[in-house]
């Protein structure tokens, strides 16, 4: 499904975890970012870019390594890929690889093509490192937190910034990597914001904005829910850690375990002093 289209960009929107999947038309390229998740969805933005390719040289972008966002690597096997430094040298490929095929398996999926981990053509290792693509720039910011491998990407001057699992309208904070390292993401991004003036923000989960309050709305609504769970958790308030998990959008089993991942990374970050 679309959920966004203008004459340059496209977000795709899953009917899964409402993952978006995005199609930047260039002038001589074309940049894919996480195309995902069901067959059928894939095979969408697939159509969608032979419709407008033409002679456009393709390229992937992936904003991190976890399974969703990494299913439809193969369905372009022609795009050069990009992603970060971590996502190359990722710990856990073959995991999130079982990840994919177990989930197509327990849904009975099939697809034409292979699942693969992605192979990366340009590996992104440091802040403000830039990829000239014609007459556009794509800027580059490592974005650690959510996960290790996270990346950040400005495409200008059309003014978009592809911020992967950060800056949700609806998602709070998933930490699967650090809580630090969380926080000083998301001010990074605040900083990105003003710095690139941007224009339109897509994250991995729910609905892309062209509104910087909005965007700036979205950043401190994670950076409070982090501080607030940081200091439950810091003075050993069972209730406060236990209420703030409801404030989860589709609160679930899902949600739960993800809210109590991110006690333990935060006790072990701010309390365990075998940590420090």
């Amino acid at each position: 499904m679309i959920q966004y289209r203008t004459e340059y960009v496209t977000v795709f929107q899953s009917a899964l975890f409402q993952t978006t999947s995005t199609v930047i038309s260039l002038d001589e390229h074309i940049v894919i970012v996480d195309p995902n998740w069901l067959p059928h969805e894939v095979r969408e933005i697939q159509n969608y870019v032979e419709t407008i390719r033409g002679n456009k040289e393709l390229y992937l972008l992936f904003t991190h390594g976890d399974f969703d966002h990494i299913i439809g690597y193969r369905a372009f096997p022609d795009a050069k890929t990009v992603g970060s430094i971590g996502l190359r040298n990722h710990p856990k490929k073959e995991h999130k690889l079982h990840l994919i095929r177990e989930f197509d398996a327990t849904y009975y999926l099939t697809r034409d093509y292979p699942i693969e981990f992605p192979e990366l053509d340009i590996s992104i290792a440091e802040d403000a490192w830039q990829l000239t693509l014609g007459g556009s720039t794509l800027h580059f910011y490592l974005a650690p937190g959510h996960s290790a491998d996270g990346l950040f990407t400005v495409i200008e001057p059309l003014g978009v910034f592809v911020a992967g699992d950060y800056l949700s309208d609806f998602e709070l904070p998933f930490l699967y990597d650090s809580a630090k390292s969380y926080k000083h993401t998301v001010q990074k991004a605040l900083k990105i914001v003003e710095r690139h003036e941007v224009q339109l923000l897509v994250p991995g989960h729910g609905l892309a904005t062209g509104s910087q309050v909005e965007m700036r709305r979205r950043a401190h609504l994670a950076l409070d829910h982090l501080e607030r769970l940081t200091q439950a958790v810091m003075a050993g308030d069972e209730a406060a850690i236990s209420e703030m998990e409801k404030e989860h959008a589709f609160f679930s089993p899902s949600t739960q375990e993800s809210h109590k991942e991110n006690v333990r990374i935060i006790r072990s970050e701010y309390t365990d002093r075998s940590a420090n």
